[in-house]
């Protein structure tokens, strides 16, 4: 998730406002029609909630240049890639992906688990460091298990016990979208391991792809302030959601999903915006 410079030419300078309800009701039929044959990701195939906080750690952009088959499944390419190959090495060597295992990790072992068919992830030096940050972290305040972490948290997302508070002291998640923070905690959410207290508290990420979104569809007007579009965007699909009914992490799934590729997927009231906003120069772990 690598920030870029946010193109404004030609786009009103008026900061972000609250949605037109004509506007919310619009995306909303929309999302009623993706909704009707859309099936949201169960997450089965993680075993554990240490494998989903550890690879969801290390989910960022990837640097593969093609997809590979793992294991006889696939094609899988990206972040699906990183993925399918980390959770082929655990089901190898079960509990690869423990605090235990990973706590002196080192860009060697990462190279083994992360190379398919002669192409490896990038970054793996940095991506080593934040298995072992995450490692030390579990090991110090929860007793090396991400199952610890979760009961810590007493369901809470938010608030200063919260697992959104909590989690953002490791490196990996500290970053200011609580991009990976919202993805490890709905996978625990869908698998059973998390139940959730303040259902009030999910978010959809609000990054590069549902801006651009939410900007074309003209859910949220353009402003010279990219927080503040990000701000705009989250309540912009809040208000659908609840329009729609359906909660704000099923509804990041559904328009991240399909609206990666296709930024019209809600329409395009606003124009030709073909760039999303981004924070300028920043890198987010």
């Amino acid at each position: 998730m690598v920030g870029a410079g946010f193109r404004t030419e030609g786009l009103d300078p008026a900061p972000a406002l609250a949605p037109a309800p004509e506007a919310v009701s619009r995306v909303a039929a929309r999302v009623r029609e993706l909704w009707e044959d859309y099936e949201p990701p169960d997450f089965g195939e993680i075993p554990t909630p240490d494998a989903a906080l550890f690879l969801t750690a290390i989910d960022h952009s990837t640097g593969y240049r093609s997809p590979h088959m793992v294991d006889g499944t696939g094609p899988y390419e990206g972040s699906a890639l990183l993925w399918a190959l980390g959770l082929a090495f655990e089901r190898r060597r079960p509990g690869l992906l423990t605090a235990a295992s990973l706590r002196d990790v080192g860009e060697r072992e990462l190279r083994a688990i992360f190379t398919v068919e002669g192409e490896t992830a990038s970054g793996l030096g940095d991506r080593a460091r934040l298995w072992r940050d995450a490692a030390e972290l579990l090991d110090e305040d929860y007793g090396g298990s991400a199952e610890e972490l979760i009961a810590s948290a007493e369901g809470l997302l938010g608030g200063p016990g919260g697992l959104l508070r909590r989690l953002a002291a490791f490196e990996a998640f500290s970053d200011p979208l609580a991009k990976k923070s919202f993805l490890v905690c709905k996978i625990w959410g869908r698998r059973g391991w998390l139940r959730v207290a303040d259902p009030g508290s999910w978010e959809v990420s609000a990054d590069n792809v549902l801006m651009r979104l939410a900007l074309r569809a003209g859910l949220v007007r353009p402003g010279a302030d990219v927080e503040a579009v990000r701000a705009a965007t989250r309540d912009a699909f809040r208000a659908v959601a609840d329009a729609v009914e359906i909660s704000a992490p099923v509804l990041d799934d559904l328009l991240w999903e399909r609206g990666r590729n296709d930024p019209d997927l809600l329409g395009s009231d606003a124009g030709d915006l073909r760039e999303p906003p981004r924070s300028p120069g920043t890198v987010y772990y």
